[in-house]
């Protein structure tokens, strides 16, 4: 039987992360979870294509848009599972046993969050994460998502949009979504040079203009300002 999960990355100068998200994976592919890995370009200039074809990885490129990007790379998946990742998260040893069980459930399944490093504020804001995942059923991109292709294309997949595309990812799939229990420990760069409670709060606030019908278009250009 051939490995059940294509495991799909969107990528964007992540040249700096890349290497360590795919060795993270390496315990599913010696235990034959993982079939191939699909980084999802969206134009980048640095190291980050040379990384991919030394670690394996197959190339998709195209327009910068993360949505976009997922799509694209599902597009070209051949697993009977999809696992989209973040390249900068790195998920727990161990995780492949867990996702392995997660096989025999319909549900998709996503990660507890935790971050590299940060200390109380980080735990904090992964607190709140993990808690919205729970009671609204709301997990962002940086906590992956383990989904069957059959419920992949059922709910349509991940829609071309730059920001977002996790949200209506996690709508879509309502009521269907299980926490795997091991950790997606992604990088917490952005809210160390941003600030814990600036970043959480301008993340906050996106989500609920999306919720309200702000365009994703112009809660991207906003949200992607210094």
């Amino acid at each position: 039987m051939r490995a059940p999960i294509s495991v799909v990355i969107p990528v964007l100068n992540a040249g700096d992360v890349l290497a360590g998200c795919a060795s993270a994976l390496m315990e599913a592919v010696e235990v034959g979870l993982i079939r191939e890995l699909i980084v999802s370009d969206g134009g980048s200039n640095d190291a980050t294509r040379q990384i991919a074809e030394e670690i394996g990885a197959l190339w998709v490129s195209g327009a910068p848009s993360r949505g976009g990007q997922l799509r694209r790379g599902c597009a070209v998946a051949k697993g009977e599972w999809i696992l989209a990742l973040h390249a900068d998260t790195q998920l727990q040893a161990g995780w492949s046993d867990v996702a392995a069980a997660h096989l025999q459930r319909s549900e998709a399944g996503y990660f507890k969050l935790a971050f590299a490093s940060g200390g109380m504020p980080a735990r904090i804001v992964a607190g709140w994460a993990n808690l919205r995942s729970r009671v609204l059923g709301l997990p962002y991109g940086d906590q992956g998502l383990l989904i069957s292709r059959a419920v992949y294309q059922e709910v349509g997949g991940y829609e071309d949009m730059p920001l977002m595309e996790d949200v209506a990812m996690a709508r879509a799939l309502s009521g269907r979504l299980r926490a795997l229990d091991a950790r997606a420990v992604t990088s917490a760069q952005k809210y160390q040079k941003a600030g814990w409670l600036w970043r959480g709060g301008r993340n906050l606030w996106t989500l609920l203009r999306y919720f309200a019908g702000v365009p994703v278009e112009r809660l991207a250009a906003q949200y992607r300002r210094p």
